[in-house]
């Protein structure tokens, strides 16, 4: 009898074993600005909806996949090889939708002006390329 009441300890032991599992996935930066401050926002933005830990790697450089700032310093430009580590319960789901963030380019290929109508901005002359329409003249007062 002593040794079916160890059973369940034995079975909650491997359970909390396969919550800590790691999963890796290596990702390449395929925007042409490279990761920069939207992309990273949208990265750390999903990372954060996941329990597990998210990690970024790059040659010798770790960071925090939920923190904006730390995945800004790993300064990854376009073609850049990156591992995204995840760790805890949730940690495949937490790689798979990271992983489509990169496949999908962050949304940032062929949808420049859905891209900007979905995240709900204005023109605000913050492109680069100086798109959109022109900031109105003053209006004069006398």
């Amino acid at each position: 009898m002593a040794s079916h009441l160890e059973q369940p300890a034995v079975s909650s032991e491997r359970d909390e074993a396969t919550m800590q599992e790691t999963f890796m996935r290596e990702v390449v930066v395929g925007m042409p600005q490279g990761l920069h401050a939207r992309p990273a926002d949208q990265l750390a933005r999903e990372a954060r909806k996941w329990q597990s830990r998210i990690e970024l790697v790059a040659k010798s450089q770790r960071v925090d996949g939920k923190s904006i700032l730390e995945v800004l310093t790993l300064a990854a430009e376009s073609g850049t090889r990156l591992v995204v580590e995840a760790t805890g319960p949730d940690a495949r789901e937490a790689i798979d939708a990271i992983g489509r963030l990169f496949e999908q380019n962050f949304n940032e290929f062929g949808s420049a002006e859905s891209g900007l109508h979905e995240s709900g901005l204005q023109d605000s002359g913050s492109h680069a390329s100086g798109a959109g329409q022109p900031a109105p003249a003053p209006e004069s007062t006398g």
